[in-house]
């Protein structure tokens, strides 16, 4: 007699099993027979690995959470016969079917939160995007497909991800590990690339396409492992707020000093970026840190760091000489001549998106919408944000749809942390990450960074994590006096040594 829980082992297999076959023969599609190749027939080795993986789900979520920092940097190097999105989105719909496998550890009590809502709307409105033709030309399916998954689909696997998999203490502390030595990693390579050169690869990348916007005013800007050097500083100012955000909060000796250090270290390779948005960022980001910490202490010693600092980069001329600074300075200069392009860009967009409330279609680019066609142009524009990228795409009615949600989603976060987290630091977690979740935003709304690699999976999984921090309170609680108390252990042992060798 087979038993309900085998039942819903064998249904998993066969829906991993469809699933599988489904990616292979769109990768047939997107990628052509070289990219089949390569992911259909690597299904068999994959769905070994998935069942000898079955006891350890953890270790898929973390190499995923490795991986999604390394994927752009990998495709500079490495010619791979197929999109690295397509093995990163195979890893997370692993860890969705290895979660519905095993469906009493699901726990979807966690998924059932405004987050999830706010996200099915926005998918459900890409959904219906199918239904736009505005260019009237050819095939609807297979670039709304393409534009959706970046656009909407990643987003909801990012959610259910995190908030299905983070759900302890102890991996949490080890996803705030990991990210922080991951980001101090990226501020290396970054450091690197000034003090030491590019690699090859990116010599090529840079000479043929970054040089024309990483190369301003004598000042070489650099990308780290990312998409280029926007995507990099706007990222490590984000996940900067996160460490100094635990690292102000945690009562562990340790862990203060290692995120601080961190944080300090992300903030470098900000400036090593030479982003100016991302100074806008992290100075957004505090201030929403600062009203949801609710420790006057943390508000005075944190405003009075950061109003030194605007005052410094708005209103002198110290370190002018240096062109990191200068370069930073200028996010303050609304005269930039770099910066005004951008406006001049949108204004020609409106002409074109006045007569298109739905904007050109999810996935439309110059390369599905024919030379003759009138909203080709607009294809051909540059957004230089992620929200102008969305407006394009989408127009009016998409990009209000994505501002209430993320709106939503955003306040709902604030919410739990202001509200329903009681312990101090849980709080600073929470407050923090939706601090880097603003800090992020606002990033997209000057660069197109948001669905970058790993952003969309970081940022988004990270608030997904806040909806659910109040659940783990008192497990927390527990390990922290457990830690405490080995800490403390730890010092005695050590001043005990100490007094030893002066006797």
């Amino acid at each position: 007699m087979t038993g309900n829980g085998d039942s819903i082992y064998n249904n998993g297999r066969y829906l991993l099993l469809i699933l599988l076959f489904v990616l292979g023969l769109y990768t047939m599609k997107s990628a052509g027979l070289p990219g089949f190749a390569v992911v259909f027939g690597g299904v068999p080795v994959l769905i070994g690995v998935t069942y000898l993986l079955l006891n350890h789900r953890m270790m898929v979520f973390w190499i995923l959470f490795v991986f999604n920092f390394f994927v752009m940097g990998l495709a500079r190097h490495v010619n791979f016969p197929v999109p690295l999105s397509l093995p990163n989105e195979a890893l997370e719909i692993v860890l969705i079917m290895l979660a519905i496998i095993d469906a009493k550890d699901m726990q979807f009590k966690r998924l059932a939160n405004m987050m999830g809502l706010m996200l099915m709307v926005w998918c459900a409105f890409i959904t219906l995007e199918l239904l736009n033709n505005t260019v009237d030309y050819g095939d609807i399916v297979g670039p709304w497909f393409t534009g959706a998954r970046l656009m909407a689909f990643k987003l909801v696997y990012a959610f259910i991800i995190y908030a299905i998999y983070i759900n302890t203490p102890e991996k949490l502390r080890k996803l705030l590990y990991l990210w922080a030595i991951l980001s101090i990693f990226c501020t290396w390579w970054a450091w690197q690339q000034k003090n030491i050169g590019f690699t090859p690869a990116e010599q090529r990348w840079f000479n043929a396409v970054g040089y024309r916007t990483h190369r301003v005013n004598g000042i070489v800007r650099y990308f780290s492992l990312m998409n280029d050097a926007a995507t990099y500083g706007i990222s490590a100012a984000s996940s900067a707020l996160v460490f100094y955000a635990t690292g102000l909060t945690s009562r562990l000796r340790r862990d203060r000093i290692f995120f601080l250090i961190a944080g300090a270290i992300s903030t470098y390779g900000m400036m090593l970026s030479g982003t100016r948005t991302a100074m806008a960022c992290i100075i957004f980001g505090f201030v929403v840190y600062l009203i949801l910490s609710k420790s006057v202490k943390i508000m005075a010693w944190a405003g009075a760091v950061f109003t030194v600092l605007v005052v410094f980069l708005a209103f002198t001329d110290i370190g002018n000489g240096n062109p990191t600074i200068r370069r930073m300075r200028s996010t303050f200069n609304k005269n930039d001549a770099s910066a005004n392009v951008r406006t001049i860009n949108q204004q020609s967009m409106k002409k074109y998106l006045d007569e298109a409330p739905f904007g050109i279609g999810v996935g439309r680019s110059p390369e599905n919408i024919p030379s003759n066609n009138r909203y080709r142009t607009l294809s051909t524009i540059p957004p230089d944000s992620e929200y102008v990228f969305i407006w394009v795409h989408t127009g009016y009615v998409g990009i209000s749809v994505f501002l209430v949600t993320t709106v939503i989603m955003f306040l709902a976060a604030c919410w739990v942390v202001f509200v329903r987290i009681k312990n101090p630091r849980l709080r600073g977690i929470g407050g923090g990450i939706c601090a880097a979740f603003a800090s992020i935003q606002l990033g997209g709304y000057g660069n197109q960074v948001l669905m970058q690699f790993p952003n969309d999976l970081l940022f988004y999984g990270a608030l997904a994590i806040v909806f659910n921090l109040h659940l783990m309170e008192d497990e927390w609680a527990t390990q922290e006096e457990k830690l405490l108390a080995e800490e403390q252990e730890r010092r005695r042992l050590k001043l005990l040594k100490k007094q030893q060798k002066r006797v």
